[in-house]
């Protein structure tokens, strides 16, 4: 998963340094709007622009490939379906994630936090999400810079279903202009950053979960898991 992820040309933009500004996203969310294509903001009274060739250049995203994520061919999202399910069959698009392999019910789970930022149910599995799985696992070849940028100004755009996210990646941003007052930082939460270690526990739950509920009767006995970083 994770090297399919790093393969995927997501890793600049998943894997920057996690601090976040809190008082400077709250401006520049109140202020943002998008004027041909660039998304304009004041923070601390400083304008701030945003291009999309800035926006790729600071976390390394391809600008190659597919822009748009219906893009992908039906016959890779089918085959896709199957692979991806803890049962064989091809999992419905409309339906929940537990329908899904371990791997890939954590692959859905990043994609869904990090990068579509949408509301609604985080348990269930949409085209776009599915889309994006298909894409990281397949190596799809994706415009990943046009895809985020995309999505970001929806962010800023009112009236907008699209939830506010990016918090990590705008707060790297800002903290790159020169002479801008963004205040105090802190941390991203530890217990939202994904670790290996989180993965393996997230995967013996699951698969604990997926064997009383498949089998019918209690989970055997799983071997002690290694402790690592």
């Amino acid at each position: 998963m994770f090297q399919a992820l790093m393969a995927s040309g997501l890793a600049g933009f998943l894997g920057c340094p996690v601090v976040i500004y809190e008082a400077a996203l709250v401006d520049f969310f109140e202020n943002a709007s998008v004027r041909e294509g660039v998304i304009i903001s004041t923070v601390a009274g400083k304008l701030v622009e945003i291009s999309e060739e800035w926006f790729a250049e600071s976390f390394d995203l391809p600008v190659d490939g597919l822009g748009d994520l219906s893009e992908i061919l039906k016959d890779v999202i089918f085959y896709a379906r199957s692979i991806v399910s803890l049962s064989g069959e091809p999992v419905s698009l409309s339906g929940k994630k537990n329908q899904m392999k371990i791997e890939f019910f954590l692959l859905c789970d990043i994609m869904a936090k990090s990068i579509s930022v949408k509301a609604g149910s985080f348990n269930a599995i949409t085209v776009e999400k599915f889309s994006m799985v298909t894409a990281v696992f397949c190596g799809v070849r994706k415009n990943w810079a046009s895809i985020l940028f995309s999505i970001l100004k929806k962010m800023v755009t009112p009236g907008s279903k699209q939830a506010k996210g990016f918090a990590v990646q705008i707060s790297l941003l800002l903290e790159n202009i020169p002479n801008l007052e963004l205040g105090e930082s802190s941390e991203f939460p530890a217990s939202k950053i994904l670790l290996r270690r989180l993965c393996t526990d997230l995967s013996l739950l699951m698969i604990k979960l997926v064997q009383r509920k498949l089998l019918g009767h209690p989970s055997q006995r799983l071997p002690q898991r290694k402790t690592c970083c």
